[in-house]
């Protein structure tokens, strides 16, 4: 069966996945807040929305000042950032090895998937009150809303990071003489690693949406906290701050992420 000539055609901006220059890959996405922000200004200005609603960028702007001349902002972050990074390395560290292990062997995935799912869908808020009671209100009780809310999620993604490498692999492996060992480790982890370096990444964002319920009871320092106090007094320029703070956060963590994968797995981006 003769099949038809590819017919090569010049790629356009909005071609399905075609490449474009990265300046304006990047301009795109500035262009684009540029314009939120302005219309944020713009809707205050004009007196549209009530400032206990939505303040203007200048009382956000002044909230800055003030909590960086008070030591506020940066007792925060740093507080923040703290039990971010520690709930979210607890996570991994377990939802590695065990998603490793349910995406090849059958046996792990039917002994550990029912649960995971049936735990996954309960809300983490939940657990605040059982938490408060089995570590008290120090951080500890934080790291486990942080590994409640992003292990569950995180093993099976893992799970399915693995089960992405062709069974045929494995099989040419097996006909090179390696043992199921040496082919988990010298196959099937490499060519899965690039999935798993993405889930790490967007796992790492799911942690910080959990940090408000992270710190909702029993924290004095913060930004979930600081946003929580906030709301109490109905400081919603205390609450944006916050809330720009955490996404500010999150932002600088995920461009870590995709430059080290850019680095680390220059392979997989010539493949795709």
């Amino acid at each position: 069966m003769n099949l038809p000539p590819l017919i090569k055609r010049k790629r356009r901006l909005l071609d399905l996945r075609a490449d474009i220059p990265p300046a304006l890959y990047a301009g795109a996405g500035a262009a684009f807040i540029a314009v939120f922000f302005l219309a944020w200004w713009l809707v205050t200005s004009l007196g549209w929305v009530q400032p206990i609603f939505l303040p203007p960028p200048s009382a956000v702007v002044q909230e800055v000042v003030s909590q960086f001349q008070a030591g506020t902002l940066w007792v925060d972050v740093r507080a923040s950032v703290y039990r971010i990074s520690v709930g979210w390395i607890l996570s991994t560290l377990f939802a590695l090895p065990i998603g490793i292990l349910m995406g090849n062997f059958r046996f792990f995935e039917g002994l550990f998937e029912p649960f995971i799912d049936f735990v996954r869908y309960m809300p983490a808020v939940a657990f605040v009150p059982l938490t408060i009671l089995w570590a008290g209100v120090g951080d500890s009780q934080k790291f486990i809303i942080l590994f409640i809310g992003t292990f569950f999620q995180q093993v099976l993604m893992v799970m399915d990071n693995v089960k992405t490498v062709p069974y045929e692999m494995i099989q040419v492996s097996y006909t090179f003489g390696l043992s199921k060992w040496e082919i988990l480790r010298k196959v099937i982890l490499p060519a899965a690693l690039p999935g798993i370096w993405d889930t790490l990444r967007i796992t790492l964002g799911w942690a910080w949406t959990y940090l408000v319920v992270a710190e909702l009871v029993a924290a004095n320092v913060g930004l979930g906290y600081r946003i929580m106090r906030a709301q109490r007094f109905l400081q919603t320029d205390t609450i944006i701050l916050g809330i720009l703070v955490i996404g500010i956060l999150g932002l600088i963590t995920d461009y870590v992420f995709k430059f080290a994968y850019r680095a680390l797995f220059r392979w997989a981006e010539r493949r795709m």
